[in-house]
């Protein structure tokens, strides 16, 4: 049920999507046989639930209500979702593999629908695509490109690590992901996909011992690079991606620099968050000018308040400070943990020019990494112990003597 859930993640077309619907049924279901909260994820419990108060504050600021208590509803769903992740992943570390196996399935499955859609290839296939874009089944290209990320370098991973047999069935899967990733046009998807290859290559390379394995990892990294440019390069030869290629491979575009456009309003929400600083409501800052926030920050301060804002940073930080300081210690869990820390801190930074707050995958990247954490700390507790009990044996063995 849990590989299931993930699996749903990548069709969110409509909100409630059925992902909230299943999740909160099993989520319920585990509640009911026990749901176990370690003192390793308290910091992530707590600073999810300042944030949505910081959320249920600012509804008071809005003259009409609409639309703004089913958007905090499914606010407060995804934190639970995270901290649902966290605890089941720190009582097993092996769920870990059947979520990761889920979210490569669901990710090619809706890769699949974009593709497909993009070139007409199926009836309906229009209902995949948004503005000539490819956005598999979501609602926002900006969305299916980045949620793509994590298991297409999940898989590269397991490509440079893994056993040479199975490299071509990953290799296939890896070039169907990359095409869906080059076919959202997502600047922030193709940015966030690049950085995170050099990063995770640079940190397999730097944290293995042997010279061996790093000349596979730089061979075999150098061999799917290649596969994905020319992969890339074919698709190249379609007039119709060759020439949106062209549009969106430009830094800025009219709708970013304009009068109003993304970077004045951002401008102009950051003056409006130092007279509003219990914040404008949800989605309200989008009513009055025309777009939302483009920006998770901004969006913290309009929808969330000075509170949400403030707990939002502390958790980012708290994130990523726990998780570089475990990144490459040798576990059995340091693959997940790896992967999914470049990738959400690559989401950290493109939400300065998208909207990243109910990315569900964006939740399950939370939850993933406090779930390593707790993991890390009960492994330590767990060696803290076994040192303590050797100690009191080798302490007795001499007076059993005497």
């Amino acid at each position: 049920m849990v590989a299931f859930g993930v699996f749903l993640s990548g069709f969110v077309i409509n909100e409630p999507a059925p992902y909230e619907l299943f999740m909160v049924g099993l989520i319920g279901l585990w509640a009911v046989f026990g749901i176990s909260l370690s003192r390793a994820i308290m910091p992530l419990i707590g600073l999810l639930i300042l944030f949505n108060v910081g959320g249920l504050i600012a509804l008071t600021q809005m003259a009409n209500l609409d639309g703004g208590p089913l958007y905090m509803a499914v606010s407060l769903f995804l934190a639970l979702t995270s901290i649902f992740f966290a605890v089941i992943i720190e009582a097993d570390h092996r769920r870990l593999n059947l979520i990761f196996l889920a979210y490569v399935f669901g990710a090619l499955a809706t890769a699949m629908l974009g593709i497909l859609g993009y070139f007409g290839a199926i009836p309906g296939g229009e209902m995949f695509t948004l503005y000539d874009r490819a956005r598999g089944a979501f609602q926002d290209p900006n969305v299916f490109g980045p949620y793509l990320v994590l298991p297409a370098l999940y898989l590269i991973h397991s490509l440079l690590t893994g056993k040479i047999t199975a490299a071509p069935l990953k290799l296939g899967a890896l070039l169907i992901l990359t095409f869906a990733i080059f076919l959202s046009f997502s600047r922030a998807a193709w940015g966030l996909y690049a950085v995170s290859i050099v990063i995770m290559v640079f940190a397999m390379l730097i944290s293995s011992q042997s010279g061996k394995f790093r000349l596979r990892i730089f061979t075999l990294a150098l061999c799917a690079i290649l596969a994905m440019i020319g992969a890339l390069a074919v698709a190249l030869q379609f007039d119709a991606v060759s020439d949106l290629f062209t549009v969106r491979a430009q830094l800025v575009q009219d709708y970013d620099g304009a009068r109003f456009g993304r970077f004045e309003r951002h401008k102009i929400g950051f003056i409006l968050a130092m007279e509003k600083p219990l914040g404008v409501g949800a989605v309200v800052f989008g009513t009055i000018y025309g777009e939302d926030t483009h920006n998770i920050w901004l969006k913290a301060l309009m929808d969330y308040g000075w509170l949400g804002f403030v707990t939002y940073l502390g958790l980012m930080i708290w994130t990523l400070t726990l998780g570089f300081r475990y990144l490459l210690r040798d576990r059995p869990w340091q693959p997940f943990l790896l992967t999914t820390y470049i990738v959400f801190f690559g989401h950290t930074l493109i939400g300065t020019v998208i909207d990243t707050d109910h990315w569900r995958h964006f939740y399950l990247l939370l939850g993933i990494l406090w779930g390593c954490f707790a993991l890390e700390a009960r492994y330590q507790r767990e060696r803290v112990r076994s040192a303590a009990s050797s100690g009191a044996r080798a302490a007795a063995a001499p007076a059993r003597s005497r």
